[in-house]
This record gives C-alpha cells, structure tokens and sequence, in this order.
C-alpha cells in the first residue's frame, strides 16, 4: 500500500556561491551553491547545486539539492530533490521530483513531486510525497 502526504515548507537562502564550471567557454550559462535554511513544515537545511542561463527577462535554470531535516511529526531524515524553471515574459514554469533511492532516516522510502514557488511571505517547497 503506498502512503501519499503533502509537505509544505518554507525556506531561505542563506548562502550564494558562485562555482566554476571547468571546460565551459563563454558565460552563457551560471553555476552557483546555493544553501538553504527551512524553518515552517520541515526543519532544517540544504546544499544545491544550480545552473542557469538567460538573463534577467528570461532566463531558466536547474538544480540537484540534498536536504536534510526534521519534519513537524518529527520524522527525519535526508533526500534529493531536482528541480528547475523557466522565467520569461509569459507565463513561468516550474518542475521538480524528489529522486527516489536517495532517501534516508524516515525518508528512505520517498519519491514524488517537488515544486518551488514564492509568495509575499517568501520561498516555498511544496513536496507530495509517495512513500
């Protein structure tokens, strides 16, 4: 029987650091380690690594991000996420999955959606997670 559940969590970045990409010519695309501090739904933090391309119109992005937390039952655990998006002039796009088999602890199980989104309170991670 799979389990289904929604998680929502809030989170910030707290860490912006920009990265070589060895062998790459040219600056038409960006590597950054980012670090994360989620603080509302899941507690705890993260390393991902992101790559973007495009400029402030348009621009999209892609990121593989290991997060490690306590959830507000108290399950805990880590897992990766990829995740990425598209901005531009019309509408913008997001996707993400939750990488099955990289789960630890309470999470070991996991695989499902993951999607990043904001609002006037800030970042959200929202996961529906099958385990």
């Amino acid at each position: 029987m799979t389990d289904s559940h929604l998680v929502t969590a809030r989170f910030e970045v707290v860490a912006w650091d920009p990265a070589s990409l060895p062998q790459i010519d040219g600056d038409w695309v960006t590597a950054i380690t980012l670090r994360k501090t989620y603080t509302v739904g899941l507690v705890g933090s993260s390393v991902a690594h992101f790559i973007s391309s495009g400029d402030e119109a348009n621009r999209g992005y892609l990121a593989a991000e290991q997060i490690t937390g306590t959830l507000d039952d108290g399950r805990n655990g880590t897992f990766t996420i990829h995740h990425g998006g598209l901005q531009s002039s019309g509408p913008s796009t997001s996707f993400g999955y939750i990488v099955p088999g990289t789960g630890s602890g309470n999470f070991i199980d996991w695989r499902g959606t993951a999607i990043i989104s904001h609002d006037a309170h800030g970042a959200i991670l929202s996961l529906a997670v099958e385990s």
